[in-house]
């Protein structure tokens, strides 16, 4: 089956993007533990370049997630969504050009274009979720991983870097 019909994402809350300054450690761990670095700086840089892209073409919440010592085969996601399925192709187009542009590579799978109600970009380091906004609260994904600790990240900090 189809990783665009097996992923999901997470709960559609107030639009809103984090106002701590740009951090290589996540603020918390939402089990109330320590908070774990991302594996590497590369892959923030990675992610923060993933959901400034989103945030700039309008992508309800943004979020990063770092799930590697939950998952072990990937370092993080970033989840966010859009309100139609025109929207969601624009964003994880977005994503997929402001990423390379920076000297990333392509994804190494892309999946659930067609639909555009979930799309999925392996970037191997990163997974980048874009949701149509019913998909993302139906399947939930912040919940989901609710374990996993959520990096913050300043958008007005990353404007113009």
């Amino acid at each position: 089956m189809a990783a665009s019909r097996l992923a999901g994402g997470g709960g559609a809350g107030p639009r809103g993007l984090a106002t701590i300054h740009l951090r290589f450690f996540a603020d918390h761990d939402r089990t109330g533990g320590p908070a774990l670095p991302l594996t590497s700086p590369d892959t923030f840089e990675l992610c923060r370049v993933a959901a400034q892209a989103a945030a700039d073409k309008k992508a309800e919440r943004p979020v990063i997630l770092d799930v590697g010592r939950l998952l072990g085969i990937v370092d993080s996601f970033v989840i966010c969504s859009g309100g139609n399925d025109r929207q969601v192709r624009t964003i994880a187009e977005e994503v997929e050009r402001r990423v390379k542009e920076q000297g990333h590579t392509s994804p190494l799978r892309v999946e659930g274009k067609d639909e555009a109600t979930w799309i999925l970009l392996d970037y191997g380091d990163m997974i980048v979720h874009v949701f149509l906004d019913e998909w993302r609260a139906y399947y939930d994904l912040e919940r989901l991983w609710k374990d996993a600790a959520l990096v913050e990240w300043d958008a007005e900090l990353a404007v113009g870097e």
